[in-house]
């Protein structure tokens, strides 16, 4: 089965081709650059490189957030334009559950997550258990403070996984002391690679139902339906 995976839910930008659950090409960079002007081209470049053709991909693999509103509705909407025209399932894979891969090897609790400013952050709670990555805690928008408080009542070791976690490093261990575990920086970025493993246990939905996981909406539209709800108020 040849798999397509397309990561653009933030700042990286990842593109993976995978042949069963071995890793055939990847391209990924972390910068602040345009993901929709760069994503078709790396993928173009990518397929090239490996001597594959469109035709000839069996499964699309998007990252489908939390992250950036913009990030993710790139890679969804070029990762269903992609399904729809080649006639092939598509499936979407919590941005999160991605970085978890990275703690594939770590007993306790896994901690992955995405700065949302003013101290927010998008996360979930994770656990390795017979090969199997199992949710312990639903992803949601949450103060980090509250999270950290959370943890702390565990009284468990934590592996903490994220791009952002310079933002937070401070606070983790101020809260958590030595329970806290954080990796050096290549384990805090997302690999296309563990997100195309991560899709093909996925169950496959119409191309259709694929929608993203933004955790919260975007602000601009939280202020019109804000506004819309106060006009009803003092119509």
């Amino acid at each position: 089965m040849n798999i397509l995976a397309i990561d653009t839910s933030n700042q990286v930008l990842g593109v993976s081709l995978l042949k069963d659950d071995q890793i055939i090409g990847e391209i990924m960079t972390n910068l602040s650059k345009n993901h929709s002007v760069r994503l078709m081209p790396a993928i173009e470049r990518l397929m090239g490189e490996v001597s594959l053709k469109p035709e000839e991909l069996d499964k699309i693999v998007v990252a489908k957030g939390p992250g950036s509103y913009t990030g993710v509705r790139i890679g969804i909407s070029t990762a269903k334009t992609m399904a729809w025209a080649l006639n092939i399932p598509v499936v979407g894979v919590s941005s999160l559950e991605v970085l978890a891969y990275q703690g594939r090897f770590f007993n306790d609790y896994i901690c992955p997550f995405f700065d949302a400013r003013r101290g927010l952050v998008f996360t979930g709670l994770y656990k390795w258990k017979n090969n199997q990555l199992l949710n312990v805690l639903d992803e949601n928008n949450l103060l980090m403070d509250d999270v950290l408080k959370k943890l702390e009542k565990e009284q468990k070791k934590v592996l903490f996984l994220s791009p952002d976690i310079s933002v937070y490093k401070e606070a983790i261990h101020q809260s958590l002391g030595e329970l806290a575990v954080i990796p050096e920086g290549p384990y805090h970025v997302p690999q296309a690679g563990h997100l195309g493993l991560a899709g093909m246990a996925k169950e496959v939905t119409s191309t259709h139902e694929l929608t993203p996981n933004y955790l919260r909406l975007a602000e601009a539209e939280a202020n019109w339906l804000k506004e819309q709800k106060d006009k009803e108020n003092h119509g």
